[in-house]
């Protein structure tokens, strides 16, 4: 048995939200600073910039972590490679050297409680059931999900133009039944969701925190012709095509 005094009852921190197996807290100020470090510190409080943290009830779900994303844990929790295999271990090395996130992703089994490390970072929690149960994450977003979802490495459609723009060829894929815990460089209040129904979303920019994997993901001249690109000023954008959703950040991350 177990009980965890002056974290979730502490005033200094509020819970933002809980979906599944997350709950998310927030700090509203940053006490633990020294005098050169005050002023920095009430500043950040005031802009929004704030210490955030994940509990994750691992009695309510297993829990896959982004590598080196655990500050501490208290019950029975175990850590285990979420390994089933030498192809499995293949699979994820591979999956991991093309998407740029962590090849082993540690997943958290047992009855008690984890809290991930502190982030200034905005958390959000999707429901994939919301996204048709599949959702394609931009790079480095990824910090946990219910250990119930899978992953897969996205390719894009036309390997040209994404190089030609400086994106990767791959992102990061989820698919399945659960709950995704996302790091945004945007709070949920800012982001703009896009709803297309067999339409074309273009962006200028490296804006999309995530888009539904319905949808066609692909780099394209912004014109039908190079000078038409050349003359609107704009050169290559992103395209989402077909029926899903997309969430974009107010500017370019």
């Amino acid at each position: 048995m177990f009980r965890i005094n002056n974290f979730t009852n502490n005033d200094d921190i509020r819970t933002l939200e809980s979906m599944g197996a997350f709950t998310v807290v927030e700090y509203l100020r940053d006490l633990s600073v020294l005098p050169e470090q005050a002023q920095t510190a009430y500043y950040c409080k005031e802009m929004n910039v704030r210490r955030r943290q994940v509990i994750c009830d691992i009695s309510k779900s297993n829990v896959t972590l982004q590598s080196g994303a655990m500050q501490w844990s208290v019950g029975g929790v175990n850590a285990t490679t979420g390994v089933k295999g030498v192809g499995d271990l293949f699979n994820k090395a591979l999956r991991g050297s093309v998407t740029g996130e962590s090849a082993i992703k540690p997943e958290y089994t047992g009855e008690g409680i984890l809290v991930t490390e502190p982030t200034f970072r905005h958390i959000l929690l999707l429901n994939l059931d919301d996204w048709g149960g599949s959702i394609v994450l931009d790079d480095g977003l990824f910090l946990a999900c219910e250990a119930s979802l899978q992953h897969k490495a996205v390719m894009r459609s036309n390997i040209s133009s994404a190089v030609a723009g400086g994106e990767g060829l791959f992102n990061l894929g989820i698919t399945g039944k659960g709950v995704l815990c996302l790091e945004s460089p945007s709070p949920k209040e800012e982001l703009i969701e896009i709803e297309l129904s067999n339409d074309v979303l273009k962006v200028d920019g490296n804006m999309a925190i995530a888009w539904s994997g319905s949808l066609e993901f692909t780099v394209e001249r912004s014109g039908k012709t190079l000078i038409g690109s050349a003359a609107s000023g704009e050169g290559l954008v992103n395209v989402y095509r077909g029926t899903g959703r997309v969430l974009l950040a107010p500017v370019a991350k």
